[in-house]
């Protein structure tokens, strides 16, 4: 073996070998965007073209656009043509963030190849959910072509969504992060859910449940502008709740998600109450100043979290521990966002990206995250001999 090439194999790549009868012969649809390329850069639209000539008839895009031009939020993107091979390329997150009828006329069969981020509060999944469930009335095939979880498939977090919490940052009961590959999580979604499509996953070789994306050999893609690195997604399934409050997460600068404060921050008085409690990070206080989004062209005072122990550290936890902290020093600066937030104009932002009311209640009321950890062990757990059963791959 070539001793530069990745040490893994996409579903992209071993599909040649594992083609499913539902692609041949018939009209396919790819729900892609710029990081569905294989390990030499070729995007899947080139490579199923190449495969399967003349039977591509349609494209569609997730949150963020085909090309992950689009930045932030309910910032939506249009319909199009695609130049080169003059087939239309269907926005899902657009007027409808579901595919209509029209959307999947010319097709027969979906093939998604999109890469997750292994969090609930990632809208990728979601939208292909919506794919299975208009598959499965419009009696259509989907084959998902499977693709590495970046932040690993042994270590789950988080509390389960409840169900008065579910939006489409959050449609199902799992927890915030799922420890499952992008064709797991919708196998499971598929079936727990008793959506009934007719769903293949074309599974990767060579991956294993203790990888991080570090370390499969592969180049990361960013999946959408705002996680630009590995380190990026590494911190992301905890620092994401920052996005349900006034602090700034880092977006409108070069370290989203690493990197978060707001200009009343005292970011050396955080890092002195914060950083004992957690494991595996060093907290460095920083300035920087968002060039867009929240605090745009103020600065901020706040920390840069430095991963220096993957297998101790814990996003989730870490995260609102110190979004406690803030509200415990900082009550007269610090405020929840409003809505709206992803197309919920009701309820709390933060009561959607926590999938609880009460969890965010509690850290209110000031009890300890360690002590509320505990108390979602259970369901947890349940979730974690649930999902087992849909693991494709090993520790």
């Amino acid at each position: 073996m070539n001793k530069n090439a990745p040490r893994i194999k996409i579903g992209l790549e071993t599909l040649p070998d594992n083609l499913p009868g539902c692609l041949k012969g018939r009209r396919i649809g790819l729900l892609a965007n710029p990081a569905s390329v294989t390990h030499k850069f070729e995007h899947a639209k080139e490579v199923i073209s190449q495969l399967l000539p003349g039977q591509l008839c349609a494209l569609f895009s997730p949150q963020h656009g085909f090309f992950a031009e689009k930045q932030d939020n309910m910032i939506e993107s249009g319909h199009f043509r695609d130049p080169e091979l003059n087939i239309p390329v269907f926005s899902l997150y657009s007027e409808t963030r579901i595919p209509t009828a029209d959307m999947f006329a010319p097709i027969d069969t979906l093939v998604v190849d999109i890469q997750d981020v292994g969090t609930r509060v990632y809208t990728f999944i979601y939208t292909i959910s919506y794919c299975l469930e208009t598959a499965a009335k419009l009696d259509k095939d989907v084959v998902i072509l499977d693709r590495p979880n970046p932040v690993g498939g042994l270590q789950v977090e988080g509390n389960i969504l409840e169900d008065e919490y579910s939006s489409f940052v959050g449609r199902y009961p799992i927890p915030m992060r799922h420890g499952m590959t992008v064709g797991e999580i919708c196998s499971y979604i598929n079936t727990t859910q008793k959506i009934g499509c007719d769903l293949t996953v074309i599974p990767m070789q060579g991956w294993t449940r203790d990888m991080y994306w570090q370390d499969t050999g592969l180049s990361w893609v960013p999946p959408s502008p705002n996680l630009p690195t590995p380190l990026s997604a590494m911190v992301y399934p905890g620092q994401v709740i920052f996005e349900g409050t006034n602090l700034s997460e880092g977006r409108g600068t070069t370290l989203p998600f690493e990197q978060f404060g707001a200009p009343y921050i005292d970011n050396y008085a955080l890092k002195q109450h914060a950083q004992d409690r957690l494991n595996g990070v060093v907290l460095r206080p920083v300035c920087f100043q968002p060039t867009s989004g929240k605090w745009q062209n103020q600065i901020c005072q706040g920390v840069h979290i430095h991963v220096t122990d993957r297998q101790k550290y814990k996003p989730y936890l870490h995260a609102l521990i110190l979004l406690q902290e803030i509200m415990k020093t900082h009550p007269d600066g610090f405020q929840f966002k409003a809505p709206p937030y992803e197309y919920e104009f009701e309820r709390l932002p933060m009561d959607l990206i926590l999938g609880s009311r009460k969890l965010r209640e509690n850290l209110e009321e000031m009890n300890d995250p360690i002590e509320l950890e505990k108390s979602w062990q259970i369901p947890l757990d349940q979730f974690k001999q649930e999902s087992q059963a849909f693991y494709i791959y090993t520790a």
